[in-house]
């Protein structure tokens, strides 16, 4: 079994020069599914925790890992090569909201390890088709680079040092629970993924690991730039000396907005590309509404033009979507 995963880990760029791989969706969509209460999230492990803690999702790699493996389950059912972890918001500084800081190396560890049974089962099923697991870590609720309190601009309620301990301890959770790739994602302020990006070298040396790491920034409205004010040039210029295994884009914009964002990155890096956009723009309800059939048709556009290398989904997609959009990439 071990033999396996080692080989596809060598693989994944080998594999990404002959073909398009396909992310998964959105986790927090799937959860919404299940209609779990406050008990599904404290567990036994839990249950006289001082502090509320439903809608912590990634609590739930612990409380309920057979909801997060049935949903990692149905999103290889529809098609993906490569699944996040259940793990966006496991670090202390996040997890601090839910008096929870103390548990973040476990959520991580727990989340990689279900995700990793999953893609073993999978590739067990189809060696052709090896499937992979990406640490997902998210952005931390807090920002390096902007002050919360528009009356003190100078502010910060973070610091780089901060940061970094923060992902490192994530980042070593996710890698000795068995993740394949690291994925910083849904940046905003760049210089909270630096703080990731630096976290991630030191904990790989300690460690003597060398997962291919993802990048995947946030265009947040029509101006083309990240919150913290970066253009997406600007945005891969500060990134690139990690040299990554992609540089791409996700959340915030429906697939059609993402395209122009995705040109410059396919035309100014040497890194692969990845897009995982939501369902279109949130309603009035903060739903998503955009069709699997109407989110193909957009993301062809991607396929057509060569845009990237990987893709798949982020708020609002499901296992619908997901399918979709690789039967639009098998067909190509």
């Amino acid at each position: 079994m071990l033999k396996v995963i080692d080989l596809n880990i060598m693989d994944i760029r080998e594999i990404l020069k002959e073909r398009i791989l396909v992310l998964d969706g959105a986790m927090g969509t799937m959860i919404q599914r299940y209609n779990l209460q406050e008990d599904d999230f404290r567990g036994d492990r839990f249950k006289d925790h001082q502090s509320p803690l439903k809608g912590n999702n990634d609590l739930l790699s612990i409380t309920r890992p057979d909801v997060i493996k049935e949903i990692h389950a149905q999103y290889f059912e529809a098609g993906s090569d490569i699944i996040e972890t259940n793990s966006f918001g496991s670090t202390s500084i996040a997890q601090d909201d839910y008096d929870l800081a103390h548990v973040v190396y476990d959520m991580n560890y727990a989340s990689a390890k279900i995700a990793k049974e999953a893609a073993v089962e999978y590739t067990q099923k189809n060696p052709k088709k090896p499937r992979f697991v990406a640490g997902s870590m998210g952005p931390t609720t807090k920002l390096a680079s902007m002050s919360p309190d528009v009356n003190d601009p100078g502010f910060r309620n973070v610091s780089f040092e901060e940061l970094v301990a923060a992902f490192k301890e994530q980042a070593k959770g996710l890698i000795e629970g068995g993740a394949d790739l690291l994925l910083v994602e849904t940046i905003t302020d760049t210089l909270n993924a630096k703080a990731a990006l630096f976290a991630i070298d030191e904990i790989q040396e300690e460690l003597n690991t060398n997962l291919p790491v993802m990048i995947s920034g946030t265009i947040t409205d029509a101006s083309g730039r990240t919150l913290s004010g970066q253009t997406t040039e600007a945005f891969i210029v500060s990134v690139e000396h990690s040299n990554p295994l992609t540089i791409g884009l996700n959340c915030a914009l429906g697939a059609s907005a993402l395209r122009p964002y995705l040109q410059v990155i396919k035309n100014k890096s040497n890194a692969f590309v990845s897009a995982h956009p939501n369902a279109g723009l949130p309603n009035e309800m903060g739903e998503y509404d955009e069709t699997p059939e109407q989110m193909a048709a957009q993301i062809k556009v991607f396929l057509d033009e060569g845009l990237v290398n990987i893709v798949g989904g982020c708020c609002g997609t499901t296992p619908e979507h997901v399918r979709a959009i690789a039967e639009l990439v098998n067909s190509q």
